[in-house]
């Protein structure tokens, strides 16, 4: 903790310097202030130096930049999470084209999202950022979502999946998705909003923010819990903190501090498939099973406005995660030092689980530290309008991990089995111009270079004492191109090609042996193609056609996708091609009705699958699963929403989700497993629905929510070890208070 600390500190020392290069989307101004910066003139005016927080976006805050982005994009805004009030981010990730979300406990504390096809286990192929800074355990060697962004903070959330990807590396296959916190505000402003439901669930969060001279401060305290929703039940606290100070006139600094604790059953273990056959979808099968989760954040965004079309913003971060998982042991068929608890059928070979007197404890710590300065300027070249945009980050991260064998059924401490540091140093340059070729016709060419050099020390295995270490690295240029043609600040069609990268985990490159394996980096050629319109102010579109192709997918080993933890990855040739469609359509503004009444879809019809040879081991037969699809990978997953709210302050909001069936291993087997963890999972339908009132007078609103309205039973995973079953119907009502 020392150590990282240190590092942020020396960070945000060198970021006043502001001597590196470095590029980013313009300075996005506060909500209705913004500009559209489309031209070289003036991209920074007074009162953005004075009041926006710097942090990096990738969009920008306001929807209308959207038509700036040569590819794929969307912004969750502040308004569609008022009215949806999810209870986990997936609900409004379902909303985007192209993103596909597996649940594992149904209240979204560990993300599972898969973009176009992609492989949803941890998010691995997703960029996760909050404010511009990465969340994942490690960003390079283990970038895995243990830890999710509550969305119950979140002012708005930003995805893009085109070639602007490059701007915001490691990963750049599936894209980004940026969770943005709330600034500080003007004026002194207070909030309280409370919530509670069935299962115990119960949510409480305070907030206040002020501006007073040259500081703004926002601070926010969110607890929450549940006693059982499913089979899930946890605690969770996190505090945000957010200063901006205005240095001088033409320097700021941005200061961000979080502390994230959680306590949850959360667990591997599924039921049977004769547990859900027979309607046992709620049984608790590992009851001693629970997951702790610290995590501490911290990080400074200097600017330094050179002039009225430059500036430098420099970005600081730290970060540690402690996730400490007891995990009790279990069997598919009897033996000893079992406790005699038995879930299952035993009459059904692998259809009974046997708990064993004994656990596993899984206990890791991640830091990581980095500095990232960036700069844009515009300029011209010759007739020819520029923006700039290009930057360096350095990474440190650092993983300890340790398996403890404990003796009893909810033992934490016991034998060390297995003892180990993984250690990465990541270096990474980024470039990105955009030239207006015409007011109208823009093309952005870019690139990015990523090193990785990262090493495996193991100092005990399988019990026993040892000394082995090895290390690796690799280098690859990552490129970029897009096209956008802006035909009158409504209507444009884009286009773009970008290289797919991400690092392979340090686990599997370096074996539990000590032999660095060379493992390549995970490589495809990423294609858009797509029209973005906005017509007559109600009617919003955005068509795209995708292919992502693969010359080395990694196929995850891990013990989350049901792997065995770690080992040689040998994924081959994968092809992902689709078309994605979101719609708006605003049929109040239509009729010229005071009755807002929104209708709002977004589909994605794809095929993701193995394009050439590859032959795996079926009971001792060779057998060859070209042509077959990824697993997890749906051809069609639906959403739409209706929105309906009234002039004196009621609304309502129904919506739907249909996601198609999906294969749940290589060779696509149909029939499902005695265990439950391979076999069809059958397509379904989930339906809800939220009222509204807002009392102006009082600056207050109150909400009734029903998600799964239906009831529905529907197998949302069978990963890692069995069947988890889609929350049932969940009833909350909730208060906010703005004073």
């Amino acid at each position: 903790m020392t150590r990282i600390y240190s590092m942020i500190v020396r960070g945000s020392l060198l970021s006043f310097l502001a001597v590196g290069l470095s590029f980013t989307q313009p300075i996005s101004e506060p909500e209705n202030q913004q500009t559209e910066n489309t031209s070289v003139t003036a991209i920074i005016d007074t009162t953005i130096k004075m009041y926006d927080f710097p942090q990096i976006d990738i969009i920008g805050r306001k929807p209308s930049l959207l038509m700036r982005i040569p590819g794929s994009a969307d912004i969750i805004a502040t308004t569609s999470l008022k009215h949806n009030q999810p209870l986990a981010g997936n609900e409004m990730f379902r909303q985007v084209t192209g993103v596909h979300v597996v649940d594992e406990e149904g209240i979204g504390l560990r993300a599972n999202i898969g973009i176009r096809g992609l492989d949803p286990d941890r998010s691995r192929t997703v960029l996760m950022m909050e404010d511009g800074v990465p969340v994942a355990l490690a960003p390079y060697g283990e970038p895995e979502m243990y830890y999710t962004p509550a969305i119950d903070r979140m002012k708005s959330v930003e995805i893009l999946k085109g070639s602007g990807s490059i701007l915001f590396g490691p990963q750049t296959i599936g894209g980004v998705i940026n969770f943005i916190t709330a600034d500080p505000p003007l004026v002194s402003t207070a909030g309280i909003s409370l919530r509670g439901g069935t299962g115990g669930f119960a949510s409480g969060q305070l907030s206040y923010g002020t501006t007073f001279d040259n500081v703004g401060v926002q601070v926010a305290l969110l607890h929450k819990r549940a006693d059982k929703l499913g089979i899930t039940r946890f605690t969770v606290n996190d505090f945000t903190a957010k200063v901006r100070f205005n240095l001088t006139d033409n320097s700021r600094l941005g200061f961000k501090l979080s502390a994230y604790d959680e306590v949850s059953n959360s667990t591997y273990i599924g039921i049977t498939q004769t547990m859900y056959d027979r309607g046992e979808y709620y049984t608790e099968v590992a009851p001693n099973d629970e997951l702790d989760i610290r995590r501490y954040s911290a990080s400074f965004t200097y600017d330094y406005f050179i002039s009225d079309n430059s500036y430098i913003r420099t970005t600081a971060f730290g970060y540690t995660t402690t996730r400490n998982w007891l995990r009790q042991n279990f069997s598919r068929a009897t033996s000893s030092g079992m406790t005699g608890i038995i879930f299952g059928d035993t009459t059904v070979t692998n259809g009974a689980i046997y708990m064993r007197n004994s656990t596993g404890n899984r206990n890791r710590q991640f830091e990581v530290a980095g500095i990232e300065p960036r700069f844009i300027t515009s300029y011209n070249l010759g007739s020819l309008n520029n923006e700039l945009e290009a930057g360096v980050r350095f990474l440190y991260e650092r993983a300890f991990e340790q398996r403890i064998d404990g003796r009893t059924a909810d033992a934490k401490s016991g034998d060390l089995r297995e003892d180990e540091i993984r250690t990465g140093y990541a270096s990474s340059f980024f470039i990105q111009n955009r030239i207006f070729i015409t007011e109208k016709f823009t093309v952005v060419p870019g690139f990015r270079l990523e090193q990785f050099n990262f090493s495996r020390d193991i100092f005990r295995r399988n019990f026993s004492d040892t000394s082995l270490t090895a290390n690796d690295d690799l280098f690859s240029v990552v490129p970029g191109a897009g096209l956008n043609y802006n035909f009158d600040n409504r209507v444009s069609v884009f286009a773009g090609v970008h290289r797919g990268f991400a690092p392979p985990r340090v686990k599997d490159a370096i074996s539990s042996g000590g032999e660095a394996l060379q493992l390549d980096a995970e490589l495809s050629w990423n294609y858009e193609i797509g029209l973005r319109a906005s017509l007559l102010n109600y009617f919003d579109v955005e068509l795209t056609g995708y292919m992502l192709d693969f010359s080395n997918q990694v196929i995850p080993v891990s013990e989350s996708s049901g792997g065995a933890g770690s080992g040689l990855v040998n994924g081959g040739s994968t092809l992902h091609q689709g078309i994605e469609a979101g719609i708006k359509f605003d049929l109040g503004s239509l009729l010229g009705s005071s009755y807002g009444i929104m209708l709002s879809t977004s589909a994605t019809f794809g095929n993701s699958e193995y394009n050439e040879d590859r032959f795996i081991t079926v009971n001792s037969e060779r057998v060859n699963i070209k042509g077959n699809r990824l697993p997890y990978s749906p051809e069609q997953f639906i959403s739409a929403a209706l929105d309906f709210s009234t002039p004196f302050g009621f609304g309502l909001q129904l919506s739907g989700t249909f996601i198609g069936e999906q294969f749940t291993d290589e060779l696509n087997s149909t029939e499902a497993s005695a265990s439950g963890e391979t076999g069809l999972m059958p397509s379904y339908n989930v339906v809800d629905i939220t009222g509204r009132y807002e009392i102006e007078s009082i600056n207050s609103s109150i909400y009734l929510s029903v998600k799964n309205l239906l009831d529905e039973r529907y197998i949302a995973s069978r990963r890692p070890q069995g069947i988890k079953v889609g929350l049932p119907r969940i009833i909350t009502a909730g208060l906010e208070v703005t004073l």
